[in-house]
């Protein structure tokens, strides 16, 4: 791509969207540079995604415009993706190379033109000539590429295996899908790449995967995420929407966190001391605006007050609830004893001669890639499917289940008042307000009936749920993927205060990290037992694969 002398790429001048007489934001500008990495932070509804789709072009705000060399490939994903068709995995993501290819073919048809025509002295002949020549200086000065190694490349980074290849796309879950579409991206080696949620769908090592690929090969890169390990690794700029404008800290997330903390407090001390002018001013204008010697100073002052610019302190998010859970009844010993057992699925194994034991009080994780029977293991658990082999609950075990379709099984006819009404006992009936509040629940929103809620509200309101029975075994499947990541604190903080045992299956470090204090590895059919937290388990995973690709190269 062609940068200007400047260096610079792309540029956002004066966005505006507005929409039924509310304006989203108004006259945003910043400058998109070649290695920018950017979070793009700021509450539900801020109008962090219009913002991505208006720089993909997939929108178009009221005003304002984005400029970029002509040539400059800017690609998008979004939340939602991917339709079915009838290509496999393999040739879905060579359509990343559909351009070259039609180039390459019409340079192919050119040249049979030219070589069947005689008319040599003909302009047409020379137009097909220059439109060859621009062609195949465009076409040969994209460097030799083994495109097919490339794709394969790509796609065992996102977690696929080779016989995933030929298999079509129609037979994956949207978390698949996703994969496709971003190796389809990451083929392109855009000059910017927008993500919007990237991490939901992918498990541990596929994040980091991607954090490594985006850090060390890709441009320049905006990124919205919850996961906040995700954003602390990969960004060093983070732009943040709030009340219709925007704020660009050269900072990563958590450093952003501590800027934004003191920009607030200054913002509060000159609120603070206008607000001191301005009533002292009054008070002046109201005690001398019947004297004929101040007539002047009345006027001047009164003028004064009607231009003032009023200092705006940025919205704080108060609504922070430290929910607790309720003291969980007495268990026994050992909650979970797995021994020797097995899942399978006619030929297909999900895991082998598996035994562990959890104890009471334990909090540990489930980790390793989509598909390696972490949630299988938790639905055996539940009692929910048929294994071989021995698994006993211990005594008195009573289990709060949070599934990944957790928010599919509420009563959709219910209210989300009525959803917690139903399951809230004790002193927290009083507080119902505030917890659904802390969960961005308010005002009207929690009379909406729950068959009208968004997937991610949905999910929200499934966790409060959770949080007011009384049980002793958590178990959590992949609870943080809708939560924004102050309500995921606000969970978190619960958790760890829980006095129960919890089963996290999560690929979100960050969450994981304080949380879990061991770690039960799925893959190649086993569960291998870590007796390490999050952080210790992906420094000791990182020296095992250092250590096999020595070996590999001796």
């Amino acid at each position: 791509m062609r940068l200007t002398k400047k260096g610079k790429m792309i540029s956002v001048d004066g966005l505006t969207v507005e929409f039924g007489g509310t304006t989203l934001f108004k006259d945003i500008s910043f400058v998109i540079n070649e290695k920018d990495r950017i979070a793009l932070m700021g509450k539900n509804g801020a109008g962090k995604s219009t913002i991505l789709k208006i720089i993909a072009g997939e929108k178009t705000p009221s005003r304002g415009r984005i400029s970029a060399p002509k040539d400059a490939i800017i690609a998008y994903l979004p939340q939602h993706l991917m339709t079915e068709d009838n290509r496999t995995v393999f040739e879905e993501t060579s359509q990343a190379f559909a351009k070259i290819f039609a180039m390459e073919k019409e340079i192919q048809e050119l040249n049979d033109q030219l070589a069947s025509r005689t008319d040599y002295e003909s302009a047409e002949y020379y137009q097909i000539i220059e439109k060859v020549s621009t062609l195949s200086e465009h076409f040969y000065g994209i460097a030799e590429t083994n495109f097919d190694a490339e794709v394969e490349k790509i796609l065992m980074g996102l977690g696929f295996v080779r016989s995933d290849f030929n298999r079509p796309t129609s037979e994956y879950s949207g978390g698949w899908r996703m994969r496709i579409e971003l190796a389809k991206i990451l083929l392109q080696k855009p000059d910017l790449i927008l993500l919007d949620e990237p991490t939901n769908h992918l498990d541990i090592e596929s994040i980091q995967w991607l954090e490594d690929f985006l850090i060390n090969s890709a441009k320049a890169v905006i990124v919205i995420s919850h996961d906040r390990a995700f954003v602390d690794n990969i960004t060093s700029r983070t732009i943040e929407v709030t009340m219709g404008r925007i704020y660009d800290y050269k900072a990563n997330y958590s450093s952003y966190l501590q800027l934004r903390k003191e920009r607030r407090v200054h913002q509060q001390k000159a609120f603070d001391e206008q607000q001191k002018m301005i009533a002292d001013t009054t008070e002046f204008i109201d005690r001398f605006k019947g004297t004929y010697s101040k007539t002047l100073q009345v006027q001047s002052r009164f003028k004064m007050l009607e231009k003032l610019d009023i200092v705006e302190v940025d919205d704080e998010d108060n609504s922070a609830l430290r929910l607790k859970f309720p003291p969980s009844p007495r268990s026994g010993s050992y909650p979970v004893i797995l021994d020797s057992m097995s899942k399978s699925y006619g030929d297909h194994i999900v895991f082998n001669d598996v035994s562990l034991t959890i104890e009471r009080g334990e909090r540990v994780a489930f980790v390793g890639k989509n598909g390696e029977g972490k949630t299988t293991l938790v639905k055996a658990i539940m009692g929910e499917i048929e294994y071989d082999g021995k698994l006993t609950l211990g005594h008195n075990t009573l289990i709060g289940y949070f599934a990944q379709n957790q928010a599919s099984l509420l009563d959709e006819n219910l209210t989300v008042f009525q959803t917690i009404d139903d399951v809230a006992k004790g002193d927290i009936r009083t507080k119902i307000k505030d917890l659904l509040g802390a969960f961005m629940f308010s005002g009207d929103n929690i009379q909406k009936k729950v068959k009208v809620l968004s997937g991610g509200e949905r999910t929200r309101l499934a966790m409060v749920k959770l949080l007011l029975e009384p049980v002793n075994l958590l178990i959590l499947d992949e609870p943080t993927n809708h939560l924004d990541m102050k309500t995921k604190d606000i969970l978190k903080s619960a958790l760890q205060e829980f006095d129960g045992t919890i089963i996290l299956v999560s690929h979100d470090r960050d969450f994981l990290d304080g949380l879990a204090q061991k770690v039960y590895e799925f893959g190649n059919k086993k569960v291998k037992e870590h007796l390490y937290d999050i952080k210790g388990f992906l420094e000791k995973k990182k020296l095992d694969n250092l250590k096999e690709l020595e070996r590999s190269k001796k």
